[in-house]
């Protein structure tokens, strides 16, 4: 049996009675329960049979490469929902709340009820769905797995460029030039390549600012491979830090070393941040610490678990999760340093071989 057909079994045991349905409209979630990575698509699962609906634009697409669902043409996506679920005496079906606009949940609600079909949009779909994505197969590790390579090929290689006078789009170009180059789909996000006073900005943009000698320059980058993303934060020295440079690097590289040596199967995800955080905050740099100490990543660049102090998820082996402390003093500079690791049994593989030393160029 495919990943995809075991992952449609799996969520398919939500389904409390055979008169129950699920729709999924999410392209990631498209993608993980079918193996159809398009910008259009919809799943319908029964607890006999599931369907993939899409329309003549990608239907021999699908019926080439999907094999989890029995593929079908859509003309009017409304009532063909409408008509299959019928057709399986569904009284009910399960929506996902937080990937439904208001104006199809309506239009969809409206044409259901001619037919007696109630819908869900309840969490009860999205938190299974989540939970169920959290914990990766040894399919998704290597695609992630790939995705760091790219990401630490082309960081190495765009070191080169890295010299005062050198614009922070110019970096951040060269960049996503290079992910594609070495491979990659693409960025996972919208990079982050900032030098000097921009480095105290948590998520700056890349823009004309130029890298001067003494200045800091974070990295926070990534690629997409297969549809999975990585993420990785270097902070480097152009010329020689000064001693408060050194000082805070230290402590944040202290801060992050630390926080890695928590993360194992059976502990809270709030463990992890308050590892970090606490050796931020007994250092006088509580309030330069603003943001939380990793998420999950996986098909969505941001995804469960948190490791924030609201965090309340057990780690589990197979769970990936980023691990980046950072201290950023206004107007002067900011250091952060992220890996991206694998939840073990006993304790963490890290997706990242890149030396977490500061590194002086």
């Amino acid at each position: 049996m495919s990943e995809q057909k075991q992952r449609i079994a799996k969520i398919a045991k939500i389904l409390k009675n055979d008169d129950e349905a699920i729709i999924l409209r999410d392209n990631n979630n498209v993608y993980y329960y079918t193996g159809f990575n398009h910008s259009e698509g919809t799943v319908i699962i029964t607890s006999d049979k599931s369907y993939l609906l899409v329309d003549f634009r990608y239907i021999e697409t699908a019926k080439n490469k999907v094999s989890s669902c029995e593929v079908v043409q859509t003309n009017s996506l409304l009532k063909d929902i409408s008509d299959i679920l019928l057709s399986s005496r569904i009284t009910k079906a399960y929506i996902e709340a937080s990937h439904t606009t208001v104006t199809f949940y309506n239009k969809l609600k409206a044409e259901l009820l001619k037919a007696d079909i109630s819908l869900d949009s309840s969490e009860t779909l999205d938190l299974t769905v989540e939970n169920q994505r959290m914990i990766k197969s040894e399919t998704e590790i290597g695609y992630i797995q790939k995705a760091q390579n790219i990401t630490e090929e082309a960081y190495l290689q765009v070191l080169n460029l890295l010299k005062p006078g050198v614009r922070e789009i110019e970096i951040k170009n060269e960049l996503e030039y290079l992910i594609k180059k070495q491979g990659g789909e693409g960025a996972s996000f919208d990079l982050i390549t900032i030098a000097g006073k921009n480095t105290s900005l948590p998520h700056g943009v890349p823009g004309n600012n130029t890298v001067k000698n003494g200045d800091f320059v974070t990295f926070d980058i990534g690629a997409l491979y297969k549809g999975y993303h990585s993420d990785m934060t270097r902070t480097v020295s152009v010329g020689n830090p000064c001693q408060e440079q050194k000082k805070i690097y230290s402590i944040v590289l202290d801060a992050q070393l630390n926080a890695l040596d928590s993360i194992k199967s059976g502990i809270n995800s709030s463990f992890a941040d308050k590892t970090a955080r606490d050796i931020i905050e007994n250092n006088g740099y509580g309030k330069c610490f603003g943001h939380s100490t990793g998420h999950g990543v996986g098909l969505d660049i941001h995804e469960k678990p948190n490791l924030s102090p609201s965090g309340n998820i057990i780690l589990s082996s197979g769970m990936v999760v980023t691990v980046e402390p950072g201290i950023y003093i206004e107007n002067k500079f900011g250091v952060r340093i992220e890996d991206m690791v694998l939840v073990t049994d006993d304790g963490y593989r890290n997706f990242a071989k890149l030396t977490k030393e500061l590194v002086v160029l």
